[in-house]
């Protein structure tokens, strides 16, 4: 009756059951107003109301389940878009600022200051840096199923900026680190020394990690994907992302790091600190021009739930017309916030968890017997995206080359240039070089031309650019080998083999290889981010964005492990092995051969996946 009257009243208005189920998925507060007004039915009315005084043309508002600030429907032209991104741009060019001045310059601290053997302070970075890439699990837990990004980012870049302070008071206070070195004893800080440096950067490690992967997808939230020209803009995003993420490093790793040589590590630290609290100042600033997803409960109890209710269900025969199979009626999902997924065949088992037996019709069902397609398809979706995943492991394996054997090699060669001396490490800065300026290129020039000869919005599609870069990143390894085979000829010519000293050789050599990992980064690192964010589920996107950034971590420890076992098995007998010492009696050249070989090989099997990968169908709300 109550419909009938208000159609009456607003005879201009066409009362569509999908309209209004739209704006009904994106009221996650009615039932709280309902609580408030005393009466369901006064609740109703209220809630009808409101969504038939809309305007007619839903086309305005998102179409992917955002809502604003209050929780409201957003109109498109009001909310998210560049202008929001640009404050979440500037808060990751100051976050990564931050994070890479300490990075940097960690090992120098621990040694200089804290008076730290090489050992203990190489082993404090890694484990350091080992957690910040941990710890994106932390928040993208909280983010998907209970908090939300926006939260998430909130209270982690405040840990973030306590954190900071702490170090910034260790440096600044002369009672909080050790005296200086007398000859050549050093005296070891105190525990309140130690306590304070390293509450504080452990701090860093948890508020870095916790907003990692919430600020990427939070920024591309902000483009509706239902909307042809906003998906366009929103792979434009992830570029302009890593350039700021780079752009944060190059600063550091020029600027910062001069002042804390020069200005000393109070200041330095002191620094991106102030930007820290800028960050978190001009993100608040947006809160009402952001668009918000909202947490759509535990993913991780969602998948269990599918599992044990397909093994529960393993003796039951899936119908024939999948269409059967249990999911809620009308465009609302089960999971709040999220669209529904389409059925898809792979990995039918699963299936057996949306079969409805005849104790199941009708009321309530217990859900970890009885789940929807849209759960199902959420857990498929992780499985077919987990090949697609395990191939970055081995791309970052080669990157981690970059901070090792690369400048092992660097040290090996001549470092001088005319008056002025290169240092190895200093090198690899151009990578972030790189970085920089092919990330402009690719989308002023690479995106046009390829979406021409492709017929893409965006050229090329993630995975054909994931392939591409995994390609460009063998060829840089191969590179590094030419490089090594040419230094180790002229190092036999120059009677230099049972010398460590370096070879007449230009480091300017490098170049290219570190140029290429560059190229690579921009094309596969980026396209990784873009693919794990629009594949994902709705409700998993800040989960996949952390299990993307694990596999830097997982890279790293690849490589480490690669190491291991190539000394061990080329030490034996009494041979030098590969990567002896002295370089000159080495042969680094196998080893770079060996990560290109690992690294090819990897890209078959990511080409044979990515063929077989069959994107996510999701229904607009």
């Amino acid at each position: 009756t109550e419909v009938v009257l208000l159609q009456q009243e607003l005879p201009k208005k066409q009362f569509k059951a999908e309209h209004l189920s739209s704006w009904r998925v994106q009221q996650p507060f009615r039932a709280a107003k309902g609580a408030f007004m005393g009466s369901s039915l006064e609740a109703e009315q209220q809630s009808l109301i409101v969504r038939t005084t809309e305007p007619e043309d839903v086309d305005d508002y998102t179409g992917d389940g955002s809502v604003g600030f209050s929780g409201q429907p957003i109109l498109k032209h009001e909310t998210g878009n560049w202008r929001a991104c640009s404050l979440i741009l500037g808060t990751e060019v100051c976050e990564r600022l931050a994070y890479y001045g300490i990075s940097k310059s960690l090992v120098t601290y621990l040694s200089t200051r804290l008076h730290e053997g090489n050992v203990s302070a190489a082993r404090n970075f890694t484990t350091w840096q080992g957690t910040c890439y941990l710890t994106p699990l932390i928040g993208a837990t909280l983010a998907d199923s209970y908090w939300g990004k926006y939260k998430i980012i909130a209270v982690f870049s405040t840990i973030y900026f306590l954190g900071m302070a702490a170090l910034t008071f260790s440096a600044l206070v002369p009672s909080l680190q050790p005296s200086q070195c007398f000859g050549s004893f050093c005296p070891q800080p105190t525990v309140p020394q130690y306590l304070i440096y390293f509450v504080g950067l452990y701090m860093i490690a948890l508020g870095s990690g916790g907003i990692k992967p919430c600020v990427s997808s939070f920024g591309a939230d902000q483009f509706d994907d239902t909307d042809p020209v906003e998906r366009t803009k929103k792979g434009a995003f992830f570029n302009w992302f890593y350039f700021a993420i780079n752009i944060g490093s190059l600063i550091s790793g020029t600027v910062l790091i001069w002042v804390q040589q020069n200005c000393g590590y109070g200041i330095g630290f002191g620094i991106p600190t102030i930007f820290i609290a800028l960050a978190i100042g001009s993100f608040f600033i947006g809160s009402q021009r952001y668009r918000y997803q909202i947490p759509g409960g535990s993913p991780l109890i969602r998948v269990c739930q599918v599992v044990i209710a397909a093994i529960h269900k393993r003796n039951v025969d899936l119908p024939v017309d999948s269409s059967v199979l249990y999911e809620l009626h009308g465009k609302t999902s089960a999971i709040e916030g999220s669209r529904k997924l389409e059925h898809s065949s792979e990995f039918s088992f699963l299936d057996k968890a949306a079969v409805i037996l005849s104790n199941e019709r009708g009321g309530s069902h217990d859900p970890w017997r009885l789940c929807t397609i849209t759960q199902v398809e959420e857990l498929k979706i992780l499985m077919r995206m987990f090949p697609i995943w395990a191939t970055g492991i081995v791309f970052f394996t080669v990157c981690a080359q970059n901070s090792s054997m690369f400048i092992e090699q660097g040290m090996a060669l001549n470092n001088q240039i005319e008056s002025f001396k290169i240092p190895p490490a200093t090198l690899s800065s151009l990578d972030v070089i790189s970085i920089v300026v092919w990330v402009p290129i690719y989308e002023t020039f690479v995106v046009p031309i390829a979406s021409r000869l492709t017929g893409k919005e965006r050229g090329f599609s993630e995975l054909q650019r994931m392939g591409i870069g995994l390609f460009v990143a063998t060829t840089a390894v191969a590179t590094a080998a030419l490089v090594e085979i040419k230094r180790l000829e002229i190092a036999r010519s120059e009677d230099l083999i049972h010398s460590k000293v370096p070879v007449p050789m230009s480091i300017l050599w490098q170049a290219p290889q570190y140029l290429l990992v560059g190229i690579g980064e921009v094309f596969t690192a980026i396209g990784q981010a873009e693919f794990f964010y629009n594949q994902s589920p709705d409700s998993m996107r800040s989960l996949c964005s952390a299990f993307a950034l694990v596999t830097v971590s997982l890279g790293s420890y690849l490589s480490s492990f690669i190491l291991t076992l190539v000394s061990y098995f080329t030490t034996r007998d009494d041979n030098p092995g590969w990567i002896p010492d002295n370089l000159n009696e080495g042969h680094l050249d196998r080893f770079f051969w060996l990560i290109a070989g690992l690294s090819f090989l990897n890209l078959l099997l990511f080409v044979y996946y990515a063929q077989q990968y069959k994107c996510k169908k999701a229904a607009a709300i």
